[in-house]
């Protein structure tokens, strides 16, 4: 019935679990110290992957080694060695035992059968292919290398770094080593590092990847005791965890610094970028001495490398300066207000920056307004009134900072450098003068070398910023754009292709503007250093265009020579005859000869000259003919025919001797005495 279908209930929905949505949860405020920040993107500093992380930690080592001896003026001498540590070693050096594995398939390099079954086929058709091809004769190419396991195995490595520099101050290593963003290098100067991370990274990744802490000992000049600290670092608190600290007898008055540390690397895939380095760094200081150790269990892997010092001639050490009105900020200019002694703006723009003196300083004090005095307190300026002083420093015109403060390699320095490492045929060197980007001075040095061993041919370009090389991101870096884009080498008598062009280009300055997260490489953007890039090796390619032109001229010589005296027995032959035949008209008198002539058809006629006599007065005049040519060659060189006599240079171990050096850009006279 009608009446019943409506008496019937409506359909209850199952009960299921409610759909509520998720309140978030209240955000909180986190903060990161600069250690663990630098952990997370520990890119930025270099440290990409394993392989790069034992490049980084080498380079940040002896950098800071060759500073330390620089800072001194001490000749650096530089220990580096690298040993591999196995598993096994490992384990043994943080307490861990060995443990053999009990479930395989839960590994990342297991094999399946039918993947193991798979892969044997795969090689065993490729070697058929090859059976084939050599049954053939066909050129058989060699088997492809098995690829590595899957498996992600760890490779450790202690790195140890010794020199014979400053050293440290006892209290001060803890901080120096475990505090990210401490250190000396932080006034604007001229200065290798490129975050003033230095060996902090280093301890930060052998903190990530093995745990173990670093190792130093330090002693510093005239100390009677060395310094030993052992320590880790606190990553979240950005402070160092010491274990050890202690002063340790100091019998053999040893200065300088020994650092050890533990990480996590990969030497075969960096092995080529760490030498390249090394090498690279031999040419930029060629008043060094380096010796790398590479140290393995297996004995056909290690290597041994002593890149000698070739002279005792030192840059000068790069002096601190003060900003330039032009290159500061309002948050620079607050930091110098509030780090300033003095009292007066007029004291502070005289003292805190260059080339502001004390008339320039009021007349820019009378141009920023009603409300500035040269006697007002520059701690009771204002916001606003510091906004006025940055604005007058964009757009007043100041004097270029001076290149004083820099301290190039010097051209002497780069030319023993390229020669010392590449042995090339020829070199030429060029160093600018100083100029200046967004108010930092900079000074551009280029060499550029043809020929020498391990040398490619075409171009190989070798950049240098702040006197360390750069090894990575060369194609967009201005050096490398410059040499393959805006050099005409043909000009130069030089084949881009064919011969074995090696370009130096090192630059420095107080401020190198790199770009990129990891710093690689420099931008071809500013166009100062661009120009000053392009003339400087230009400047080389001039000198080379002078030697390589004397050079063909000398090989067009010899050619000359050589085919002069290669038709001597023809022509001596076909002029005698010709001689022999004329003296029977000169005998029957019926032509007149000149006198001179007629001597020489007597002598033919009478045998004084025979055709072997006639073909060594050829063969003596070539000669002649030759020598003169050379020797107007040679003198036009700087060369005279005078005797060569022996110069005894003395040893650079003998420091006993006083003497004055006179230096030139090219070459250093040493007086003794």
């Amino acid at each position: 019935m009608e009446s019943g279908r409506s008496s019937e209930s409506p359909e209850v929905p199952k009960k299921g679990k409610s759909k509520t949505p998720r309140k978030p949860k209240d955000s909180i405020l986190k903060q990161k110290s600069p250690a663990e920040f630098f952990a997370d993107n520990k890119n930025i500093a270099g440290f990409d992957n394993p392989g790069k992380c034992l490049y980084t930690t080498v380079r940040e080592l002896v950098e800071n080694a060759l500073d330390s001896a620089e800072s001194i003026s001490e000749l650096p001498v530089v220990e580096i060695t690298i040993e591999e540590i196995g598993r096994s070693k490992f384990n043994s050096m943080i307490g861990l035992a060995d443990h053999e594995r009990r479930d395989e398939a839960l590994y990342d390099d297991f094999e399946t059968a039918k993947a193991r079954e798979k892969r044997l086929a795969k090689e065993a058709r490729v070697l058929e292919i090859q059976a084939k091809n050599a049954a053939l004769g066909k050129k058989v190419k060699d088997p492809a290398a098995t690829k590595a396991a899957k498996g992600r195995e760890a490779s450790y490595y202690r790195v140890t770094c010794k020199d014979n520099g400053r050293g440290m101050p006892h209290d001060d290593i803890p901080n120096m080593f475990g505090r990210v963003l401490s250190g000396t290098k932080y006034g604007l100067k001229q200065t290798r590092g490129k975050f003033g991370l230095g060996a902090k990274m280093a301890l930060i990744w052998s903190k990530m990847s093995t745990g173990l802490p670093i190792e130093i000992t330090s002693s510093m000049n005239s100390q009677n005791y060395t310094s030993f600290c052992r320590l880790d670092i606190d990553i979240h608190k950005n402070v160092p965890h010491i274990h050890i600290h202690e002063k340790r007898e100091n019998k053999e008055r040893w200065h300088g610094a020994e650092i050890q540390i533990v990480i996590e690397g990969n030497w075969t895939t960096y092995r080529s970028k760490i030498l390249h380095y090394m090498r690279q760094m031999a040419v930029i200081t060629p008043y060094a001495q380096f010796l790398f150790q590479f140290v393995s269990d297996s004995p056909e892997k290690n290597v041994t490398i002593r890149f000698t010092r070739r002279t005792d001639i030192m840059p000068s050490v790069p002096l601190e300066t003060k900003y330039h009105p032009s290159a500061v900020d309002i948050l620079l200019i607050k930091r110098l207000i509030t780090e300033t002694s003095k009292q007066t703006l007029l004291q502070f723009l005289q003292h805190e920056f260059v080339n502001i003196g004390k008339s320039h300083a009021e007349r820019l004090i009378g141009e920023m307004g009603p409300d500035f005095s040269p006697k007002m307190s520059v701690k009771s300026l204002t916001p606003q009134q510091i906004v006025r002083i940055h604005q007058l420093f964009r757009q007043a015109k100041f004097d270029d900072p001076s290149g004083d403060i820099l301290s190039p390699a010097g051209e002497y320095n780069l030319r023993l450098g390229i020669i010392k490492e590449l042995h090339p045929d020829m070199v030429a060197t060029f160093s600018g003068s100083a100029q200046v980007f967004e108010g930092h001075p900079f000074i551009v040095e280029a060499g550029v070398s043809v020929g020498g061993k391990d040398v490619k041919q075409g171009l190989n370009v070798f950049r240098f910023a702040n006197r360390i090389p750069l090894l990575f991101e060369q194609g967009a870096d201005v050096v490398t754009r410059t040499a393959m884009k805006r050099i005409n080498w043909n000009s130069y008598k030089i084949n881009q292709t064919q011969d074995k062009i090696g370009v130096f280009v090192s630059i420095v300055s107080t401020k190198i503007p790199f770009k990129g997260t990891g710093k690689e490489y420099i931008g071809d953007d500013i166009s100062e250093i661009a120009s000053a890039v392009k003339t400087a090796i230009q400047q080389c390619c001039n000198q080379l265009k002078s030697k390589i032109v004397k050079r063909i001229h000398a090989r067009e010589q010899q050619e000359r020579k050589r085919n002069l005296s290669k038709y001597i027995p023809s022509a001596t032959a076909a002029i005698y005859d010709l001689l022999k035949q004329t003296t029977i008209v000169h005998a029957s008198k019926k032509r007149r000869f000149r006198d001179d002539i007629a001597d020489l058809l007597k002598q033919v006629s009478a045998n004084s000259l025979t055709k072997d006599s006639f073909r060594e007065k050829l063969a003596q005049h070539v000669e002649k003919v030759d020598y003169e040519m050379g020797l107007e060659y040679a003198t036009q060189t700087g060369v005279n025919e005078e005797p060569r006599e022996d110069v005894y240079i003395e040893s650079l171990d003998d420091d006993k001797k006083s003497f004055v050096d006179l230096q030139s850009p090219i070459f250093v006279f040493r007086l003794y005495h």
